[in-house]
């Protein structure tokens, strides 16, 4: 028999650990792992690399500021040289699903180099009864923001396929709109993804810096204090515990959410957590000017220790990057910190700057590094073993890394929407050198060689935790 493709003389990291073994690939699935080379119709060399299941970025924010049918395009762009496998769109629509989601998905389906799936965003009544046509569509999985509401509840929608225009929104995510989100949730079997921040405590926290005339980066975070992110958490939480729902908080960067999270956990509040590059190498201690604002903010020193320390104890389930495709005309268009645009580009980055951090500096294992990037992701949101394994019948996701190869971060490095980094000029050591979507090659030695159209909306299942 001839296969499609065999990966040869890599180092195999699966469940069953490291292993020197070829990897069989045919018809998009892993077949099999043998010490021989069968006949195939394409070898992949892996001498001095190591075979890892494709990452998962857990979080992606794509379509806002161009449209979809070209951010798919440029964001798997970056995600493919990246290393990242499966990207998680966070869709943010305004009115009815049922009018505009499809459209949505029709125009995803054909631009994406890698493979994707979504999360929706609710922010209405109207929205919360239609989260089962959502499940009906493939979208298993809901975003609630907490942080948008009052006098903060600006926000962009995601454009409709073809557009140029912003969609500016004001929402009003109100304590009854989340109960009634987890709630529904709860009832589709569905986890909800929260960003965990009170919208009334922020509001006054910004009116307060503002009439102060503070700026920069530590002002942003003093503005929007851990306590806010604290007191989100502990009110979801309960209404988590009240519907026994899954709650999956995002982009946690403090130490005061992670222990608000522990003591809520304890309560038997089923909940996973997901960090951020940003929130493991990045403080407003160390950063200067606007590009770093994100929210919730980068934190102090101390918080970026913590989080590190929470991660190799397991005390953290996934790394997502909360990327977000803008350009620095948008991201920088005010004098001050208040006028700047909060979130940065991050997809290229997240392989390599934990294999810096991380895995050569030894904070985390590999082991770990693929439980945080891929295994735990996928079985959160219903994807494995599908994702987030190299076993046979697993699709071929497979990123293959060079744990000694150095490269310096640049903004245009990646081939994305947005035209700036906050890593430029970074020098990292551990990069992926070959990413693989279901069997097919897509990108090599920093360059995308994959077909457009190539990545599919991902099936998902219930989670498997």
């Amino acid at each position: 028999m001839t296969y499609d493709t065999v990966i040869t003389n890599s180092h195999v990291f699966s469940s069953r650990g490291m292993v020197d073994q070829n990897i069989i690939i045919d018809d998009g699935k892993i077949v099999g792992f043998t010490n021989d080379v069968p006949a195939s119709d394409n070898i992949i060399d892996g001498h001095g690399l190591v075979s890892i299941p494709g990452p998962i970025d857990t979080h992606v924010h794509y379509g806002v500021y161009s449209p979809i049918n070209r951010a798919a395009k440029t964001e798997s762009h970056a995600a493919a040289i990246g290393g990242v496998t499966t990207m998680m769109r966070m869709l943010r629509l305004g009115g009815s699903f049922t009018r505009s989601l499809q459209s949505q998905l029709d125009a995803a389906s054909k631009n994406h180099y890698v493979d994707y799936a979504i999360h929706a965003s609710i922010f209405t009544q109207q929205q919360i009864s239609e989260m089962n046509f959502c499940v009906s569509k493939g979208v298993r999985s809901f975003k609630i923001y907490m942080n948008l509401g009052g006098e903060v509840g600006h926000v962009y929608m995601d454009m409709p396929p073809d557009s140029s225009a912003l969609v500016a929104a004001q929402v009003d995510v109100t304590d009854e709109i989340v109960e009634q989100t987890v709630k529904a949730a709860a009832e589709l079997d569905c986890p909800v993804l929260v960003h965990a921040e009170d919208y009334e405590s922020c509001g006054c926290g910004i009116k307060t810096a503002k009439e102060k005339h503070q700026d920069g980066l530590s002002a942003w975070s003093s503005s929007r204090s851990p306590e806010f992110e604290a007191k989100a958490i502990k009110t979801v939480s309960k209404f988590g515990r009240d519907y026994d729902c899954v709650i999956y908080f995002v982009h946690i960067g403090s130490e005061r959410a992670l222990r608000q999270i522990e003591e809520e956990k304890k309560l038997g509040t089923k909940i996973f957590v997901e960090t951020c590059p940003h929130y493991l190498t990045l403080s407003y201690e160390k950063q200067s000017g606007y590009l770093a604002k994100v929210m919730p903010p980068i934190r102090t020193e101390n918080d970026r220790k913590a989080v590190w320390n929470a991660l190799s104890q397991n005390l953290i389930d996934t790394i997502g990057t909360d990327h977000v495709a803008n350009q620095l005309k948008l991201k920088l268009g005010g004098d001050d910190v208040w006028g700047a645009l909060a979130g940065f580009p991050g997809i290229g980055t997240a392989v390599p700057i934990l294999l810096n951090d991380g895995v050569n500096q030894n904070r985390i294992t590999l082991n770990q590094f693929i439980r945080f990037t891929s295994e735990n992701a996928a079985r959160i949101f219903g994807m494995y073993p599908q994702k987030g394994a190299l076993e046979k019948n697993s699709d071929a996701d497979i990123t293959m890394i060079d744990l000694k190869k150095e490269k310096t971060v640049s903004s245009d490095l990646f081939g994305g929407f947005s035209d700036y980094i906050v890593y430029e000029g970074r020098n990292l050591k551990g990069w992926p050198v070959k990413t693989i979507v279901r069997g097919e090659l897509v990108a090599e030695n920093f360059e995308v060689v994959g077909k457009l159209g190539h990545g599919k909306l991902v099936e998902r299942k219930n989670s498997m935790f």
